[in-house]
């Protein structure tokens, strides 16, 4: 899908990053198009794998979950078997919202989201108990400055 996303596609998938509730005929009408052709093209997002999956995003705080933690692992071992075991572990927890593998000092980061410190340790404990840790940080976030699901959508884009 590369380089074939025009401005109409790009419209509509603000629209839908915004709120993915609305109704066809909303976001045609505010796309300046109809209702067709923006389900053409959002089917066409879809089976190009533009659009994975709709969601609806919940307030972590409304529900109890008031800890954001991002966690740095460095690891000394880089084995297949242990990275596909910590792998597993990562996926397997709830409480983790995000992983990445870095380049760098620092092997992944894990954003956490756990109700207080008690429960990170809990996660903590739960996650050495699996897989072996050279190394974790874990970083308290004071407050969260920004946060969102909407990726830029300029004309430089696909």
């Amino acid at each position: 899908m590369t380089n074939s996303l025009d401005d109409l596609d790009r419209r509509i998938l603000r629209e839908l990053q915004d709120d993915a509730s609305q109704s066809l005929d909303e976001i045609a009408r505010k796309v300046g198009s109809s209702k067709t052709p923006v389900w053409n093209r959002v089917r066409k997002l879809r089976a190009a794998g533009v659009i994975t999956r709709q969601t609806v995003l919940l307030d972590p705080e409304a529900l109890g979950l008031e800890a954001c933690f991002f966690v740095l692992v460095r690891t000394a071992a880089h084995e297949a078997d242990w990275q596909k075991r910590f792998l597993h572990a990562v996926r397997a927890r709830p409480e983790v919202m995000e992983a990445h593998r870095l380049a760098g000092d620092i092997d992944y980061i894990l954003k956490v989201r756990v109700p207080n410190a008690r429960a990170y340790d809990k996660f903590y404990q739960a996650l050495i108990s699996e897989v072996s840790i050279h190394n974790v940080t874990a970083l308290l976030s004071m407050e969260e400055i920004k946060a969102t699901t909407i990726l830029p959508l300029d004309e430089g884009t696909a």
